[in-house]
């Protein structure tokens, strides 16, 4: 009986697959699904934000970094007629299939889920392996490749573990080793994330200075301008990078929209 439940288990979670597959594809560009994405997830953000689930200030850096992700979007390439269905419909069969043999190998149904102590003593470990990654990339010339490296990986480690005042910490120092203006802009986000726009603005302005055309450093410059007060300088930032993008960005509607409600 268990085997039928996990066979029909499996065909509600691929059911969507199916659906796509059997029903007639509208033609979609790449632009026109960043931004039916983006006009979903806002409206979502501004529904939490009407209900008191976000406050403004949590709201503002959600939408910072929604905006990013549209801003860093690749550009549109031609999709491949026919490759897409072939890989769906091999998808469909491969996937339940990989996992049942998986299960079937490696799987344990009769392994109790970790306990609290567990989790906890796993955490702990954690801790002690970064704690003893950075006491050894301090050990390092600061100024040499290998130091920058451990920092990186530390900066990406806590930022993954939401320690955002550590990651900047590390990742500052990776800057200090060898400035990267896509580390930067890393760096610049996560400080505004922190509430700390000034520090924010002036690592854009550094990266801006060896990327003055880089669109993703053009809109935080504007967007911390805003955030500090200086309306009319974000306006006119903003205004610029609308004005030289190019026509098919998938950025502009969303930052149109933005500077439509500005004051």
């Amino acid at each position: 009986m268990s085997w039928t439940l996990y066979g029909i288990a499996a065909l509600l979670c691929l059911s969507p697959f199916l659906v796509t597959l059997w029903r007639p594809a509208a033609p979609r560009g790449r632009r026109e699904a960043d931004l039916a994405l983006y006009q979903a997830q806002r409206a979502e953000l501004d529904g939490q934000l009407a209900e008191g689930r976000l406050d403004q200030g949590s709201h503002a850096t959600a939408l910072l970094e929604l905006q990013r992700r549209i801003l860093a979007a690749p550009a549109e390439a031609a999709p491949r007629p026919g490759s897409g269905q072939a890989t769906l419909w091999a998808a469909l069969f491969l996937i339940p299939a990989l996992g049942l043999g998986l299960y079937l190998w490696h799987g344990k149904p009769g392994l109790p889920s970790a306990t609290l102590a567990e989790r906890s003593e796993a955490n702990a470990r954690e801790e002690a392996l970064l704690a003893q990654l950075r006491a050894r990339v301090e050990s390092l010339d600061p100024a040499g490749p290998a130091a920058r490296q451990g920092w990186l990986l530390l900066g990406n480690a806590e930022r993954s573990r939401g320690h955002l005042p550590e990651a900047v910490g590390a990742w500052q120092k990776a800057l200090a080793a060898r400035f990267d203006p896509d580390l930067a802009g890393d760096t610049a986000e996560l400080l505004a994330e922190l509430d700390r726009p000034a520090e924010a603005g002036a690592l854009v302005q550094r990266a801006l200075a060896e990327r003055p055309a880089d669109v993703r450093l053009r809109y935080l410059a504007g967007a911390l301008a805003l955030r500090q007060g200086r309306t009319a300088e974000g306006k006119a930032i903003w205004q610029a990078l609308l004005d030289s993008g190019p026509p098919d960005a998938p950025w502009r509607a969303p930052l149109a929209e933005q500077l439509q409600r500005l004051p």
